[in-house]
């Protein structure tokens, strides 16, 4: 949740990745005023996979894969190391909210700086990719352009730190350094000591659900891996964005995910709507809206036995049990005392002067 959180306030758009190429970025957020939340947060993804995380609160760095235990194998001081980093970005990040705060005009208030610095790689090009992006407040503050190793100001209040960088070789050669041989070479290692997980791809099962003739009809998608995927209806080929309500990825006991998309029920013909999965690198899973492949947990009409019938059954067995236990009665009886003596039969009649 914590993640989800960071990468709502970065507001930044994730460069797209697929099966060929690999991607290694760091996310840090810095913040004040906000309640419950850490001061700083640094989050590490390899293939927009979690690796690591660290907070101002625990002030160590917490590896997320399994794999990651590979990596404190061969280096035993992996978590160390990254944890005194980590404790340095934190202080550096709050000193520049407190230096931003007077260009913008503030002083209390929640506030927030965040930092997305990674590297993309195609492993069949070999070509590499990197970017290191400042925003402030969710805005845009200053950005790196690789090609001229200068610093892009989209606000007034980014050109003092703009023009500071800019002037500052060594942070420049520091970064391009980083961007384009450090960051590489370690997302090749994460990459082969993940290999298996990073490179795992399952495909899900795809159904259509609905509980009533009225109710919406669910596309719902269960089983695929990773959970880079999107669900979406599209009718006549376009992409639908009214009537339609798209749920959350969730994960499944067995470590993949599914997910649902509801489509309100269609007023004219079923035929022109279809939905789509779609999984990095993989062909799109398409099914069409066909009322015969709706499964749904109600009970059809042709299934129904009539009230009226199964009364009668029930009455019929009744009274079937009935005389069933009537003759077995009967039959244990001694002979009716009519047939007997006269004194015998006396002994039958009710007493007056009982």
């Amino acid at each position: 949740m914590k993640t989800l959180i960071i990468l709502t306030l970065l507001g930044f758009i994730l460069p797209d990745t697929t099966a060929r190429s690999h991607s290694y970025k760091y996310f840090y957020t810095a913040s004040s005023g906000v309640p419950d939340f850490p001061e700083f947060v640094a989050v590490g993804m390899v293939d927009d996979l979690q690796m690591i995380y660290f907070d101002s609160n625990t002030r160590r760095a917490v590896p997320k894969q399994d794999w990651m235990s590979r990596v404190t194998e061969d280096d035993p001081k992996y978590l160390k190391r990254s944890s005194y980093t980590f404790q340095g970005t934190q202080e550096t990040f709050k000193a520049n909210i407190e230096i931003l705060k007077p260009r913008f005009n503030q002083t209390g208030g929640v506030h927030t700086v965040q930092m997305m610095v990674g590297c993309e790689w195609d492993d069949e090009t070999k070509e590499v990719k990197g970017w290191n992006n400042y925003g402030y407040d969710g805005e845009d503050f200053v950005a790196l352009d690789m090609e001229t190793m200068t610093w892009n100001a989209p606000t007034p209040q980014a050109v003092i730190t703009k023009q500071k960088w800019d002037n500052d070789k060594a942070n420049s050669g520091f970064w391009k350094n980083y961007l384009t041989q450090t960051c590489p070479d370690w997302l090749k290692k994460y990459v082969e000591y993940g290999r298996s997980s990073l490179m795992r791809t399952d495909l899900p099962s795809v159904s259509l659900l609905q509980k009533s003739p009225s109710s919406p009809v669910t596309c719902h998608a269960s089983g695929f891996y990773p959970d880079r995927a999107m669900m979406f209806w599209r009718k006549d080929g376009e992409e639908l964005h009214e009537d339609v309500d798209l749920g959350e990825t969730l994960p499944n006991n067995d470590g993949s995910f599914q997910m649902s998309a509801d489509l309100k029920v269609p007023s004219d013909d079923w035929g022109k709507y279809e939905c789509v999965f779609q999984l990095a690198g993989q062909k799109d899973i398409i099914t069409k809206l066909d009322k015969t492949k709706i499964r749904t947990n109600r009970v059809k009409p042709l299934y129904k036995i009539p009230i009226v019938l199964a009364v009668l059954i029930l009455l019929s067995t009744i009274v079937c049990a009935g005389v069933y236990l009537y003759k077995r009665l009967n039959a244990k009886l001694p002979p009716s005392p009519v047939n007997n003596s006269g004194v015998e039969r006396e002994k039958l009649l009710p007493n007056p002067n009982a």
